[in-house]
């Protein structure tokens, strides 16, 4: 009777220390799977092409991203997962980064990514581009000002990416890519169409190389 007592008085005592071994457990790896899937781990993948501090990598096409607005990358990845950016096949970077975005796997590691970009200190240009600042100035805040901001630094209420820190062969593209209809046509992309019609109205190749030399002037230190 008396060995039944004591293996009655064990068992609640054996059944708690299963309960606390299991709910550790659980707890260990639900750990590791926020640790595996936090924005930084997430960013590695992108960290091939734009660099580890998001800085970008002109050889690669690859613009820099640092400091860009959250909300601004999730809307741009999501496009690109949902084929609403780099559809078209004369845009090959954007194709790559359709393969890029479909990596991700749910709108939540999308958010994780954009809040560890938005996190990353803002890039400056090392060599600015060169041309007429008077003219660029007048026609930056004529043309773009407005959206982008007086100083390139974005506007998130008005949907419209950081400029400053760009490099001068991607923003070019990305002009011609509205202007030419290989990006903005799709009617779910707001921003996108207003920026293909924007950039119809700088006449010539040389009044956006003005254009970028403001730009590139902007966030500097002083």
């Amino acid at each position: 009777m008396k060995r039944k007592n004591n293996e009655q008085a064990t068992a609640p005592h054996d059944r708690l220390r299963e309960l606390v071994l299991t709910f550790a457990t659980l707890f260990l790896m639900c750990s590791m799977a926020a640790v595996a899937n936090d924005g930084g781990t997430l960013f590695a993948q992108c960290a091939a092409c734009h660099g580890s501090k998001g800085e970008g990598n002109a050889t690669l096409n690859a613009p820099a991203i640092a400091g860009q607005d959250a909300v601004y990358i999730e809307r741009q990845l999501r496009h690109f997962r949902n084929r609403r950016r780099g559809a078209d096949e004369a845009d090959v970077p954007g194709i790559q980064m359709q393969a890029a975005a479909a990596a991700l796997a749910d709108d939540t590691a999308i958010s994780k990514v954009a809040s560890h970009v938005a996190g990353l200190p803002k890039t400056v240009v090392a060599n600015p581009a060169s041309g007429n600042l008077r003219n660029g100035t007048t026609l930056y805040h004529g043309k773009c000002g407005a959206c982008h901001g007086g100083q390139a630094e974005g506007n998130a209420a008005l949907k419209a990416p950081r400029l400053a820190g760009l490099d001068a062969e991607y923003m070019k593209r990305q002009f011609a890519q509205f202007r030419d209809g290989v990006r903005g046509t799709d009617p779910q992309d707001t921003p996108g169409r207003q920026m293909a019609m924007m950039a119809k109205t700088v006449a010539t190749g040389r009044d956006l190389d003005d254009i970028i030399a403001f730009i590139h002037q902007q966030g500097r230190p002083k």
